[in-house]
């Protein structure tokens, strides 16, 4: 799969190991004199590296390579004790990771490992699981789900009479819980909207949710937002997008909305036309646009 990854310069690179400390998944070691990249799957990709490399020898790139595994990064960082767990931990939750940060404290629960004290009592792994549990990922709510391959027929036969059927398919869908390397997103039809719009439109489900992928979010309220550019272009980097869809209430800060999604798309070197709808305060559908191309 194309995900970011770090690239280093071996020319630059003099193997003064200043980077190292701040990769405490061990994706990187010195042999030869020379930093190197010795898995992919210990790279996370969101550069930590970077700011210590005094030579500017390392960079971030988008290329092919191995998933991100959080279990076998853990299995590397543990016996390595305290300090290490706890720079991980902290280097997750700097770059809002939570469901990576969940599985490595699932992993250090799971073990008998003691957590960091700064990291006791926080997520929804703070307590110790019991049995069943620890059979189940450590949160419903960041989990990652793809249910968009049911069959219509066995939507139908399971959907009680006379009852609308559900159009979400895919989760998490706030944009603060999605991972951006999620598989559901390969050739999605992203529908990206205002966190007001289902409550507003009451078909909803019916003329916009179904057969997308959803992103959800406040461009007003939410305090994240540089995070929520970084995730989105990371999303239009990653994945071919078939078809993109940003829905909007009309009052004037929800066209924040819309803006987001026009900074990622540029930020990630992408051209994808995409339709903005506007829905009124009375929850009618007020205008249909499409940017980037012509109407159809």
């Amino acid at each position: 799969m194309k995900r970011k990854i770090i690239q280093i310069d071996h020319e630059l690179c003099n193997g003064c190991g200043l980077c190292l400390p701040n990769c405490p998944e061990g994706a990187l070691q010195l042999i030869d004199g020379k930093a190197r990249l010795v898995s992919d799957l210990f790279c996370d990709g969101l550069g930590a590296c970077i700011g210590t490399c005094p030579l500017g020898a390392i960079r971030v790139e988008e290329r092919e390579a191995e998933p991100y595994d959080e279990q076998k990064v853990m299995a590397n960082i543990a016996p390595q004790g305290d300090n290490v767990i706890r720079a991980h931990l902290a280097h997750l939750a700097a770059h809002n990771e939570q469901q990576y940060l969940e599985e490595a404290q699932r992993y250090l629960k799971d073990r008998d490992i003691a957590l960091p004290k700064e990291f006791e009592g926080s997520g929804c792994c703070s307590s110790k699981p019991g049995a069943a549990e620890k059979e189940a990922p450590c949160c419903p709510g960041a989990r990652a789900i793809d249910r968009r391959e049911i069959e219509p027929q066995q939507q139908r036969q399971n959907q009680p009479s006379g009852e609308q059927p559900a159009e979400l398919k895919t989760w998490p869908l706030q944009l603060q819980l999605i991972n951006p390397q999620a598989s559901f997103f390969d050739n999605a039809d992203l529908l990206i909207v205002a966190d007001c719009v289902p409550f507003a439109y009451a078909h909803f489900h019916s003329d916009f949710l179904k057969g997308k992928v959803p992103i959800i979010f406040c461009p007003k309220l939410d305090r994240t937002i540089d995070q929520y550019l970084t995730k989105l272009t990371t999303i239009f980097q990653l994945h071919p997008i078939r078809s993109l869809h940003v829905v909007h209430m009309e009052v004037p800060c929800c066209s924040g909305t819309m803006v987001l999604t026009c900074q990622a798309l540029a930020a990630a070197g992408k051209e994808i036309p995409f339709h903005e709808y506007t829905i009124s305060l009375h929850g009618k559908l007020l205008e249909k646009k499409l940017k980037g191309g012509t109407h159809g």
